[in-house]
């Protein structure tokens, strides 16, 4: 098994003056190498840390990005996109030295096709700016991290989150792409059609490849209409298993559920500190279900049958939409209430998908090593497709506890690979992951992956130093 990648591992390239001026010049007030700003793009919400990038450009238009690009090509300079800097395996980190280009300010929805359920939007659009966009529509668009996350920056990841067992992926909800390549040319992949056997799938290599193919611009997206009902639910169990097993059994029984959350004990405690709740503080599942009035309470029934087998109790309904916001937001928070609970902490964040049928033996395994290590630690999972996260809160200064985390971390990503998972399941390689993909796609699939890579950046300048190292 191999061990995560440091960014000692990666040297800086050297940024020539000339470029920065040219840089100056032609973007103007859109141009910063001030240290604040540099410090803010050189950063996401992990724990890897790294020197910022050289400048930031701040994108306004595709052409922007083009020029950018084509002035760093000219210089065999790295380019790194920026937009909610939301990532948690270092994929923002100017590790190789470079320069951000920032796309927020390309923000815009471009196109509503209602009847066709799509929509084109810039990538610095987030997912909250998207859907009070196209809710008067009666549409939504289901991929839910937790963050508030980019388009842009959710098509490059691959994201998810807790709508996919219902809904899928951004794999799945990607229709077609606007990428600007190494060379500072724009090029358009796929259609708004629901399906095309024309040529290679360019826009399934572009998704998830984290910026080292390409800079996003546009992004069309499948859109879903608004569920005519909508009920959420809570349930605590006596254990971790119990909840899990309560899970399993809704997945191959087929019931459509929308979201089920899976959040431990010490989760809900950090929760009920931090957002003011008094949830039971034992293991829970936060679920939601989707349809017509008479499908969600068949869905819920049948849950709630499921759950009372397993020892679930207190099984409590959020039917109005202020109740669920309530519900939903604390654990979308979960991250910044683990972080709260230790001050001064740092979290050493990891994600493991797994195949539904071997979702507890990883999940108990992976429990009774983080209780055992004494390190203080939360966990909370999309358990309904088999993925979860573990947060290892460690004092940023103790060297001891830090290595201690990452051995959890790789003995957890051992495991899932051996019970068929994945290294990650929504995160992505980034830096921390880079050896774990070694073994999960072995030499010759990466050895593809870096021939492609060569092909499309034959100077390496898109994002180095991710994924996997040339």
């Amino acid at each position: 098994m191999n061990a995560p990648a440091h960014t000692t591992q990666l040297l800086a390239r050297p940024v020539p003056q000339a470029l920065l001026d040219a840089l100056s010049q032609r973007f103007g007030t859109q141009y910063s190498s001030a240290l604040a700003v540099r410090a803010q793009h050189g950063r996401d919400e992990g724990s890897i840390e790294a020197p910022p990038p050289a400048a930031v450009v701040f994108a306004e238009s595709r052409q922007d990005v083009q020029d950018a690009v084509r002035l760093a090509a000219q210089h065999a300079v790295p380019v790194i996109a920026y937009a909610a800097g939301s990532s948690l395996e270092g994929h923002l980190l100017a590790v190789q030295g470079g320069i951000s280009i920032d796309v927020n300010r390309m923000n815009r929805v471009l196109s509503i096709d209602a009847d066709d359920l799509t929509v084109t939007v810039q990538p610095g659009i987030t997912r909250k700016q998207l859907n009070e966009a196209i809710k008067d529509r009666g549409l939504f668009f289901p991929i839910d991290p937790g963050a508030d996350a980019s388009m842009g920056g959710m098509a490059a990841t691959r994201a998810s989150g807790t709508n996919a067992v219902r809904y899928g992926t951004m794999r799945e909800n990607v229709l077609a792409l606007e990428v600007v390549t190494a060379s500072g040319e724009a090029i358009r992949t796929g259609t708004r059609a629901k399906k095309s056997s024309a040529g290679y799938d360019l826009t399934r290599l572009m998704v998830g490849s984290e910026g080292t193919l390409g800079i996003f611009t546009e992004v069309t997206l499948r859109l879903y209409p608004l569920p005519e009902a909508v009920s959420a639910a809570i349930c605590s169990f006596p254990s971790i298993e119990a909840a899990v097993r309560t899970v399993i059994q809704t997945i191959q029984l087929g019931v459509p559920i929308a979201r089920v959350e899976l959040i431990d004990a010490n989760s809900v405690r950090m929760v009920n500190a931090h957002s003011k709740l008094d949830l039971r503080e034992e293991p829970m599942l936060l679920m939601e279900f989707h349809g017509s009035p008479s499908g969600v309470r068949e869905q819920a029934e049948t849950v709630q049958a499921l759950a009372s087998e397993h020892g679930g109790q207190a099984f409590e309904w959020a039917s109005t939409p202020e109740e669920r916001t309530r519900l939903w937001t604390a654990r979308h928070n979960a991250y910044f209430a683990a972080v709260q609970s230790r001050p001064g902490c740092r979290a050493i964040s990891t994600d493991t998908c797994v195949p539904i049928s071997r979702l507890a033996d990883c999940l108990l395994d992976s429990v009774a090593e983080a209780d055992a290590s004494g390190i203080p630690y939360f966990l909370v999972g999309h358990v309904g497709d088999g993925n979860f996260h573990f947060g290892y809160l460690i004092d940023p200064n103790d060297v001891g506890e830090r290595e201690r985390a990452e051995r959890l971390n790789h003995q957890l990503v051992t495991r899932a690979l051996a019970m068929g998972g994945t290294c990650t399941g929504e995160h992505g390689v980034g830096i921390h992951k880079m050896g774990f993909l070694l073994d999960e796609a072995g030499a010759g699939a990466v050895d593809m992956m870096r021939a492609i890579k060569r092909a499309l950046d034959p100077q390496n300048i898109l994002n180095p130093g991710k994924i996997f190292t040339l």
